[in-house]
């Protein structure tokens, strides 16, 4: 069967090797060599395993799902996908463990917006200068009627240095998060409020983020991990975790 476990080799593939020439063939510490190649590329590592591709190893980065070959030598970026279990995502699979390990870590650090028959929760990161999040929150008691539990995690696209950054720390500190939030996406700016600071998880939320696939925003996570990248209105939400739970 892991014979027909395949690196997709699709359109919407990326893929990409790595030569490290002072790797053996063999080696009795891959993850060292693995930790080692990671490290001239920029890149930590929080997790190594075997996946279940024969001769490859998982390896969860800042920046995501990397692959590597069992001697450490070759580099994968891409998606991995089982032909014989209905075309099912290995990578999507791994990814979705790590997205219910760091919402479990930073559960009491987001901004809940909780229906009050709550039915489902979602967990979305958000930015206070994205559209798309602004037009989600102006739904927010949509969401709720329809027993959607709204929990927010902060993803500052322009990263952790700049206006949107302190913006989004200032929301985190205030006395009353929810209206801070909500202010922020109706554009208001307080300027007091934009100066207030505190020991708030915005980069530990935003490296997490990176870590599980995050790329834009809003960025809807399931509690099963799932990831559905991109708004969707309170109706479609339903009909997904809807769809979601059969």
């Amino acid at each position: 069967m892991k014979a027909k476990v395949i690196l997709a080799a699709l359109s919407f593939l990326s893929l990409s090797a790595f030569a490290a020439p002072e790797a053996p063939a063999v080696t009795s510490d891959v993850h060292g060599v693995i930790k080692k190649n990671l490290v001239k590329l920029g890149l930590t590592t929080s997790d190594i395993a075997k996946s279940p591709v024969d001769g490859l190893y998982q390896v969860i980065t800042e920046r995501g799902l990397f692959y590597f070959s069992d001697n450490g030598r070759f580099l994968v970026h891409g998606k991995v996908y089982d032909l014989s279990n209905d075309i099912e995502n290995i990578t999507e699979l791994a990814l979705a463990k790590v997205r219910i390990k760091g919402m479990k870590e930073f559960e009491d650090s987001m901004i809940v917006f909780p229906a009050k028959e709550e039915k489902y929760k979602v967990t979305v990161f958000t930015d206070t200068s994205c559209g798309y999040c602004r037009k989600l929150h102006s739904q927010i008691q949509g969401y709720n009627d329809l027993g959607i539990t709204v929990r927010y995690l902060a993803f500052p696209r322009s990263g952790i240095q700049g206006p949107t950054f302190k913006e989004m720390t200032s929301i985190w500190c205030a006395v009353d998060q929810q209206e801070a939030m909500t202010n922020a996406k109706n554009g208001e700016r307080d300027e007091p409020a934009q100066s207030k600071m505190c020991d708030a998880p915005i980069a530990g939320q935003y490296s997490m983020g990176q870590q599980v696939g995050v790329s834009g925003t809003p960025a809807i996570i399931l509690d099963d991990g799932t990831m559905i990248p991109g708004y969707q209105d309170p109706a479609q939400l339903m009909g997904v975790l809807s769809a979601a739970v059969k």
